[in-house]
């Protein structure tokens, strides 16, 4: 392994960030400067807007650039934007991403196209065209579960050449290929981890950080994670992990962000609304969350 070559966005802990509803159903703007503050006040990394946690998928398209707007305004310099603007449609994702660029986001979050798919070849023709038709770096989202889609190595070697694609969210779950990534793209491709119980795995590999749901409600706490693993405190950031293992398993007892959004209406950081097809948790798994929630001195 060599000398990285691109410029890393940020190192340790985002959070994808929930995008709060208020009881019309409408972005709650207000609630969504008080997660923003209570986020950077928590000494987390870098902010990931409309992004899967966020509910990108039910914005509309004035809604989707709003929030995106609105967040880089208020965050306002205080720690990177990374704007989710991927899409089945690449002229759409290319024409979000330009937006995102416009009103000053740091970098772009480009999941693999959902629904219609794409081949391997399809993949690189889609990734490229945004990245040529936009100027900030951008950080690849592999999520197979949600999108049927895996990027394989030769999909990552090819875009691993271009200059603004610079890193991966790897939620594949597959330590083997992120191992693979690690092994022959590290120079090029900043690695980070999209799920919350392989933060340390993935760190161990060379990991950058994590785009993490847990961070919603414990910001400080996964950015130290990052940070006891970065400074050579490994069985503290082991520790940490394993500490919080039942919440961030409890997290994903129903599809994100289900119970993150309940989470954070138990914390009264915002309202626990979503958007339909999303819906309130069933009675049981909230009970479970409720319980890991204040065993971990949430609530």
């Amino acid at each position: 392994m060599g000398k990285f070559n691109k410029d890393i966005i940020f190192k340790g802990a985002a959070t994808a960030l929930v995008t709060p509803f208020d009881e019309n159903g409408a972005v709650d703007y207000k609630a969504f400067a008080k997660l923003i503050d209570f986020q950077i006040d928590g000494g987390i990394d870098a902010l990931v807007i409309c992004g899967t946690t966020g509910e990108g998928s039910t914005l509309t398209d004035e809604e989707h650039r709003e929030c995106i707007r609105f967040s880089v305004e208020h965050i306002a310099g205080r720690v990177p934007v990374i704007a989710g603007t991927g899409s089945n449609d690449t002229d759409y994702a290319n024409s979000l991403s330009k937006y995102a660029c416009d009103v000053g986001a740091d970098a772009l979050l480009l999941v693999t196209p959902y629904y219609n798919k794409a081949t391997p070849k399809g993949l690189i023709k889609s990734f490229l065209d945004t990245a040529e038709k936009t100027d900030k770096p951008i950080i690849l989202y592999n999520v197979p579960s949600r999108t049927g889609v895996n990027i394989t190595m030769p999909v990552y070697r090819e875009l691993a050449k271009h200059e603004r694609i610079v890193a991966v969210k790897e939620a594949s779950g597959n330590m083997s290929q992120i191992a693979e990534i690690a092994a022959e793209l590290s120079d090029d491709l900043a690695i980070y981890s999209g799920n919350d119980d392989q933060i340390v795995p993935i760190l161990s590999l060379g990991g950058q950080g994590v785009i993490s749901v847990l961070s919603n409600v414990m910001p400080k706490e996964t950015h130290d994670i990052c940070q006891k693993f970065f400074d050579g405190d490994v069985a503290g950031s082991r520790e940490l992990q394993l500490k919080y293992l039942e919440l961030i398993n409890n997290l994903f007892i129903e599809v994100n962000p289900i119970p993150v959004k309940t989470a954070c209406g138990l914390m009264n950081l915002c309202s626990d609304l979503m958007r339909l097809p999303l819906c309130e948790m069933d009675d049981a798994n909230k009970a479970k969350l409720a319980a890991s929630m204040a065993k971990a001195g949430l609530i």
